[in-house]
């Protein structure tokens, strides 16, 4: 899954997504997609309409419809034809003070609109460095695994430990191993030890395969390697 953050526009995106066509990705064994800002779903929706490329949102509200300026529902996602959407992605958590239970609500309102929610959890460098990883994904987990195995097993879990996102820093595959493994058992608790489990970042071609080798990473969100075509889909070979 690629995650354009805010970035794009019409004709570079036209590039982009060009790029994907023309090299259609048609595995039999992962689900591929692009998560475009809002503006430009509609163009992705468009352009990948007939392949196997399906598109996601970066971002929901909780609410589904009101006095919610500047907000964007579930349903209007779905309406232009979103699969996805990522909830609580760390930039959402830093940046806009979304906190673990208003990450779960969001998940709640992408499924109530049909959406799969792919949650978003991860440590930062601080908290890294001083032991507290698996404490802070468990705390990150608590609210979304309250909500039961029929709505957990419809999700995505991504796991993108804070200090890796954009910094060219990646966990190594043990490291990012270990934490997934560690999730794995979480969601087990609740039954839905099957979820797919992805990691984020600085993921990129060269390497991804060693991560994808790992027995408990799933798949990968990826960033910046998204933006470009081939970069995007040498990640999908692997």
């Amino acid at each position: 899954m690629g995650n354009w953050k805010m970035n794009g526009s019409l004709a570079g995106n036209a590039t982009l997504l060009a790029g994907l066509r023309a090299s259609t990705p048609s595995p039999d064994n992962c689900d591929v997609a692009v998560c475009p800002p809002f503006p430009y779903l509609a163009q992705a929706v468009d352009a990948l309409r007939d392949t196997t490329i399906t598109v996601g949102a970066q971002n929901l509200s909780q609410h589904g419809e009101g006095a919610y300026t500047g907000e964007v529902s579930g349903s209007m996602l779905a309406d232009v034809g979103c699969v996805w959407v990522l909830v609580g992605h760390s930039e959402r958590r830093t940046y806009h003070a979304e906190t673990d239970q208003l990450v779960a609500h969001k998940a709640a309102a992408a499924l109530q609109a049909g959406l799969t929610p792919v949650v978003c959890i991860g440590e930062t460098l601080a908290e890294q460095e001083a032991g507290q990883t698996l404490g802070v994904v468990a705390r990150q987990l608590a609210p979304i695994l309250a909500m039961g195995n029929d709505a957990v097993s419809k999700m995505v879990i991504a796991y993108e430990p804070v200090w890796a996102i954009g910094t060219g820093r990646t966990a190594t595959p043990e490291q990012a191993q270990e934490v997934h493994a560690a999730i794995r058992a979480s969601l087990a608790s609740v039954g839905a030890e099957d979820v797919r489990i992805l990691y984020g970042g600085s993921v990129n071609a060269s390497n991804a395969q060693q991560l994808f080798s790992m027995e408990d990473i799933d798949g990968a969100l990826v960033g910046g390697a998204s933006l470009k075509a081939d970069e995007f889909l040498r990640i999908v070979a692997a």
